[in-house]
């Protein structure tokens, strides 16, 4: 099975935002990263915009002509972005308000009925639902009861630990998956994966039906282009 690319474009937002004006243009480099053949992408929208801000997720609607999804903790201006731009997808992250980054997975059975209540609402408006989870079997057996169409599997605990050597950390993930998928749940998968830990990834994740990767793409980016941008100056230069 194929597994879909969607591309975070929050760090490109954060690069904009650093300096006042439109560079880079957000709207541009998501046009170019589907060009690229990327198949999906993906925002994050935080309640104090410090990277895309509501705005971006209104104008990214008519332009994104692969998949889009929006990641976000599901309270009320959140879910008024979501359904009034009715992206392809919408992953329920439970972030602090001050969070930096996402650092956990929902509690789906401490917090069942208030996410069972907004999935349907998305699910009435043809959205299709993600829970991002850690690996707990009792966790998203809890999920698949909620009604979600998929699961994000938060994977920051297996990048950590392939990075020191440990490839058996992938096991719970494996057998997270294979749990989901007799529970007729979809797998996604996000947070940490690089270049360097995603192909082991996805050998080990029966049925992954997407990555969402942002920090690492965008780092890379930089690290694989940087020759040829400096070379073009110099180029201009002589």
């Amino acid at each position: 099975m194929m597994t879909k690319l969607s591309v975070n474009i929050n760090k490109i937002a954060t690069l904009r935002n650093s300096r006042g004006g439109n560079v880079p243009n957000l709207l541009k480099v998501a046009h170019d990263i589907e060009d690229f053949g990327g198949q999906g992408i993906t925002i994050h929208p935080r309640p104090d915009e410090r990277h895309i801000r509501y705005q971006d997720a209104r104008d990214l609607k008519n332009k994104v002509r692969t998949e889009f999804n929006i990641e976000g903790n599901p309270i009320k201006s959140f879910m008024d972005l979501v359904l009034e731009t009715k992206p392809t997808q919408v992953t329920l992250v439970p972030d602090a308000v001050d969070a930096i980054t996402s650092n956990a997975g929902w509690n789906t059975i401490e917090h069942q009925s208030f996410l069972q209540e907004v999935i349907q609402e998305f699910q009435r408006n043809n959205i299709r639902t993600s829970i991002f989870i850690d690996t707990d079997s009792k966790l998203i057996e809890s999920a698949a009861k909620i009604g979600t169409d998929r699961i994000e599997l938060y994977t920051e605990h297996f990048a950590s630990e392939f990075g020191k050597g440990n490839k058996s950390a992938v096991k719970p993930y494996t057998e997270a998956a294979i749990l989901a998928h007799k529970l007729g749940l979809g797998i996604n998968a996000g947070h940490d994966l690089s270049l360097e830990n995603i192909q082991f990834f996805k050998e080990n994740i029966p049925n992954l039906a997407e990555v969402s990767i942002g920090h690492a793409l965008i780092a890379e980016s930089l690290y694989l282009g940087l020759e040829n941008v400096v070379k073009m100056y110099l180029h201009r230069l002589k």
